[in-house]
């Protein structure tokens, strides 16, 4: 299948930094230390991420490892984590509903999902539980460094292989037909601002950086996007995100 514009740039945001030198990305540290929490059973895989995460930069910290969900929960609450690493499967509450708690009590907390299930039902509900990402453990040091320092900025990153997944699942399997008249004619009579915070959920802004860029409040934008949801008729942000890319012919610029 020809890969849409959508796909590539979130492929894009994945890896930015193809082709480019050690020497250049260590230029991009950030000005403060991004304080980390890694949530994850495996033991070995935890300390080790750790020990390459504060070895290869001098931006990224590591205040705190959960081995299970429910420490996660307790340790965003005690420790305050600029992003939390999040594995899928763990013992006492999964890290699907570990970041469905968080995002409760905390909705601003930054998620990064980092597991090997590439199951699309944990990538749905992570995303829509509020996830800044979702990526796989395959992933290589330099990438996840980068992922994690786009997402502290305010990216949504989904690593590449997923993408294309869920892509092909909703050209086979979406209710809604994404290059259908109805859907632009939906669209074009939505009001200003529907169409402007719809072109930035499809560029990957969070509702955070639509409320800061947009100069409205965080519980606007929600009530905005409920109503962008129900008019679409998705309760889904990747397959709106999709709709969007493939119906709007120009969106505001991403800066």
């Amino acid at each position: 299948m020809m890969m849409t514009t959508w796909l590539k740039t979130v492929i894009m945001m994945i890896d930015p930094n193809i082709g480019r030198d050690e020497k250049e990305l260590k230029l991009e540290q950030a000005d403060v230390a991004i304080r980390i929490l890694i949530a994850d059973d495996q033991v070995l895989f935890a300390d080790n991420l750790k020990l390459m995460l504060e070895t290869l930069t001098n931006d990224l910290q590591v205040v705190g490892i959960a081995y299970n969900g429910a420490q996660a929960i307790e340790l965003v609450d005690s420790l305050i984590p600029d992003i939390v690493l999040m594995d899928v499967r763990m013992p006492h509450t999964d890290g699907v509903q570990a970041t469905r708690i968080i995002k409760r009590s905390y909705p601003e907390q930054k998620i990064i999902m980092l597991t090997t299930f590439i199951d699309d039902s944990y990538v749905e509900s992570a995303l829509n539980h509020g996830a800044e990402g979702y990526l796989l453990k395959n992933i290589r040091p330099e990438q996840l460094i980068s992922a994690i320092r786009a997402v502290h900025g305010g990216s949504v990153l989904l690593s590449p292989a997923l993408v294309s997944r869920l892509m092909h699942k909703q050209d086979e399997d979406s209710p809604v037909d994404p290059e259908s008249a109805s859907i632009r004619e939906t669209i074009a009579k939505m009001g200003n601002r529907e169409k402007e915070i719809l072109g930035l959920i499809a560029q990957g802004y969070t509702n955070k950086k639509i409320a800061e860029k947009l100069f409205i409040s965080d519980p606007t934008v929600r009530n905005y996007i409920s109503a962008i949801y129900a008019k679409l008729g998705s309760k889904d942000r990747l397959e709106v995100m999709t709709l969007a890319r493939k119906n709007i012919k120009h969106t505001p610029d991403a800066t």
